[in-house]
C-alpha cells in the first residue's frame, strides 16, 4: 500500500511525544519524495530544543511517536516517583544502559523511573557526567509532558516533582 493512502494518526496542531526529544506539535503533514517514492511526513516542532523534525507517517509508531498521556496517567507517574525506590547496580555503565533502555521505551512511567532512580543515586554519590546529562534529560522530558497533560506551568510541575522525590 502506498504510504500516502495510509490513515493519519495525528492531526495538524496536535501535541505529541517524541521519545528522547520531548513534546512537540505537528506543524504540517506533507508529502516528499524519498528514494523515488512519495512518502507522507509529520513535520514536528519541538519547542524545548527549538528543533523541527520530519518523521515518516508510516514509521511514526515504530519511532515511538505517541499522544500526550491523559491526566490520570500523568498523575500516576508523579505519584510513582515517591514510591519505594529500588536501588540500581553500582556499576555506572550498567545503570546508564538500563536507564537509556527505559527512556527508549518512551512511556511516561519509564521516564519517571529514570528520574527517580538517578535522583536517589545522586543523593548517595555525585553522578558521572553522562548519567547527569541523562538525568537532566529525563527530568526535562517528564516535566514537559506532565505540564501539557495537566495543563500547568512547567515551573509548578518541577516543584511538584521535586516535592514527590523528597518523600
Amino acid at each position: 500500500m502506498n504510504s500516502a493512502q495510509e490513515p493519519k494518526q495525528f492531526a495538524i496542531g496536535e501535541h505529541v511525544v517524541y521519545p528522547l526529544q520531548g513534546v512537540g506539535v505537528i506543524k504540517r503533514i506533507e508529502e516528499r519524495m524519498f528514494r523515488g517514492v512519495a512518502t507522507m511526513y509529520y513535520v514536528i516542532y519541538l519547542d524545548i530544543s527549538d528543533m523541527t523534525v520530519m518523521i515518516p507517517v508510516d514509521k511514526s509508531e515504530e519511532m515511538g511517536i505517541r499522544p500526550i498521556v491523559a491526566e490520570k496517567e500523568a498523575k500516576q507517574a508523579i505519584e510513582s516517583i515517591s514510591s519505594k525506590y529500588d536501588p540500581m547496580p553500582v556499576d555506572w555503565k550498567v545503570r546508564y544502559q538500563m536507564n537509556v533502555d527505559l527512556l527508549r521505551q518512551g512511556s511516561i512511567t519509564s521516564i519517571a523511573k529514570v528520574v527517580q532512580a538517578l535522583y536517589h543515586r545522586s543523593k548517595i554519590k555525585e553522578l558521572p557526567v553522562q548519567e547527569r546529562k541523562l538525568y537532566d534529560n529525563a527530568l526535562r522530558l517528564l516535566i514537559d509532558e506532565i505540564s501539557f497533560a495537566l495543563k500547568k506551568d512547567k515551573k509548578e510541575i518541577e516543584l511538584l516533582v521535586f516535592s514527590k522525590l523528597e518523600k
